[in-house]
């Protein structure tokens, strides 16, 4: 039988003062590890959009009346608020499991080895913004779901999602300077494909203020402004997004670049066809609520996938080891 190490007084002190040393001292992950810690974090920023969308969605956005509580007189959800309390109060719970999430990735990074500081500030980002996001969230609910710090709620999630997107793609780099595989003019055209994304989102968010889908089943302020004009604009937007990625995708063939750029562009030109295929089914529908839902999961896989179209266009091999001999790479990741 093998004995358990005793944790000596020194330990535990160390253990106090600094926990995610003392766990780096003691665990070393392997790689893959560290990459699916991320990309846990990651699916965690996406299912917490989703399931904010279900409460909205669901006429449940104040069935917890009240923040940080449920009620005045309750933490939890009671039995006479009913679904939309379970609703909203779920949610809530989900941002506990996305904080775990988000730490385990911290952990992870943090006990790698080499240890690589930029890995684990981009797992402290998360943290901070998800707990950015959980006060704009109690603020949400305190005035009432304005529309204006409902999209304000989504556009910080997205930055959430920004963010572990970055840090999924860095599990799988080195720490070398980055190394362009494309020229400037091809980097040009998906930062303009980057802007108009971002466009996009930013008006979809006043599509939804403006929208049916108040997010209460009592009377909510609604964006003073004709949905359905602001609608046509986002469409009108994603077909710039759309011809943006097409251009994209026949450039790179042209230059002749290598596969994994094109290979991404393609990958989002799919997510955008069938996100704009919801779209217009939901708008000549009068927008349904699963429809706007599986809107939403769109928004954020177009998102990532352009993101990964970015950090596509270059590489980050190993750091060399300072070692004597022959200059040697250790192979922290590969390629995007």
């Amino acid at each position: 039988m093998v004995g358990v190490p005793k944790l000596t007084l020194a330990d535990a002190l160390a253990a106090l003062r600094n926990p995610l040393a003392f766990i780096a001292d003691r665990w070393t992950p392997d790689p893959r590890t560290v990459r699916r810690a991320a990309l846990a974090a990651l699916v965690m920023s996406v299912v917490i959009v989703v399931t904010g969308g279900a409460v909205r969605l669901t006429g449940s956005g104040l069935g917890c009346p009240t923040w940080p509580t449920c009620t005045e007189d309750s933490l939890t959800t009671t039995r006479e608020m009913g679904f939309h309390g379970v609703i909203e109060f779920g949610n809530r719970m989900l941002t506990y499991v996305l904080c775990a999430a988000v730490g385990w990735a911290i952990v992870a990074a943090r006990s790698e080895k080499p240890w690589r500081r930029g890995l684990t500030r981009l797992g402290w980002a998360q943290f901070w913004v998800v707990m950015g996001n959980a006060v704009l969230g109690g603020i949400v609910v305190l005035v009432g779901l304005n529309p204006y710090t409902v999209a304000a709620h989504f556009l910080l999630s997205t930055a959430l999602i920004t963010v572990a997107t970055v840090m999924w793609q860095r599990t799988r780099e080195g720490d070398a300077p980055p190394r362009p595989l494309v020229g400037k003019a091809v980097q040009q055209l998906v930062w303009s494909l980057v802007t108009a994304t971002a466009l996009l989102i930013a008006v979809g968010t006043v599509v939804t203020g403006a929208g049916p889908h108040a997010g209460d089943s009592s009377e909510v302020d609604r964006i003073n402004i004709d949905w359905e004009t602001v609608a046509k604009l986002h469409a009108v937007l994603a077909w710039i997004v759309v011809t943006l990625t097409f251009a994209l995708w026949f450039v790179l063939k042209a230059v002749d670049s290598p596969r994994t750029p094109p290979a991404r562009t393609r990958e989002l030109f799919v997510i955008l066809l069938a996100q704009g295929v919801i779209g217009y089914v939901q708008y000549f529908t009068h927008l349904p609520e699963l429809l706007v839902g599986l809107h939403m999961l769109g928004s954020c896989l177009i998102w990532i996938g352009v993101l990964r179209v970015l950090l596509s266009l270059r590489e980050r091999p190993a750091l060399a080891l300072d070692v004597p001999g022959p200059a040697t790479e250790v192979t922290v990741g590969t390629r995007a």
